[in-house]
């Protein structure tokens, strides 16, 4: 299936407008494993015939990572090339992939005058689902889903992730600590960038272990870095 993506530059040169920019992300453009979540959400948008563009290599960071690590300065240099760029363009409505671009694009930038309708892809792909745009396949298995912090805790999205596994018809398998009692997987706060403080576990094993423990056999992850821990945590 060939994969069919415009830039807002090239919407705009033609004299259109997306419904919705996706906004790819850091590891949604250059991790691994993030960028077949990428290529995975494109085909699904272009099957359902959304109309949406990217940024491209217009596209830099959120910023998120700066200010986490406590370098508002940086983050608010990058939030504001960002901003005029948006701007520019006249974005009103965002969706991406990862929590963390998610949190900052639409709880930090207003204050720098950023004003966007943001979703995460999560409450994006149930909306489809719903629409009967999206169909399952019919495979019964049974899914645990790990709830990201920037996108639960942060932000109050627990259901649209588990709409998608039970819209899907699987089997929703609930781990011990979950929605508001959610584990970090030991991203947040800058963390993934550097190694973890001394301590009797690393948060991503301890996680990993909860999940192991859990005896699931398949995880869905709503968050590239909770993605990057966790497949840590299981290897160590």
């Amino acid at each position: 299936m060939s994969i069919q993506v415009r830039t807002m530059a090239d919407m705009m040169a033609s004299g259109e407008s997306p419904d919705i920019l996706f906004w790819v992300g850091c590891a949604g453009s250059f991790d691994d494993r993030a960028k077949k979540i990428t290529k995975a959400l494109v085909k699904i948008l272009n099957h359902c015939k959304v109309n949406f563009a990217v940024l491209g290599t217009a596209e830099s960071c959120t910023g998120d990572p700066a200010k986490r690590a406590g370098n508002e300065f940086t983050f608010q240099m990058q939030a504001l090339m960002n901003i005029e760029l948006l701007n520019g363009y006249e974005v009103k409505k965002i969706v991406t992939a990862c929590p963390h671009c998610f949190n900052t694009l639409k709880n930090e930038y207003p204050a720098l005058g950023g004003n966007y309708e943001v979703i995460h892809h999560s409450q994006l792909l149930a909306t489809l689902i719903q629409e009967g745009k999206i169909k399952s396949n019919g495979t019964s298995e049974e899914i645990a889903y790990h709830d990201s912090c920037y996108l639960g805790r942060a932000n109050g999205v627990y259901e649209a992730p588990r709409e998608i596994i039970l819209g899907l018809q699987k089997e929703l398998k609930e781990l011990k600590s979950c929605k508001t009692n959610g584990l970090c997987c030991g991203a947040g706060g800058a963390q993934v960038f550097k190694e973890p403080e001394a301590g009797a576990i690393d948060m991503q094993v301890r996680r990993a272990n909860e999940i192991v423990e859990s005896g699931a056999k398949k995880v869905a992850i709503g968050c590239p870095f909770c993605m990057v821990m966790l497949q840590d945590g299981l290897n160590k």
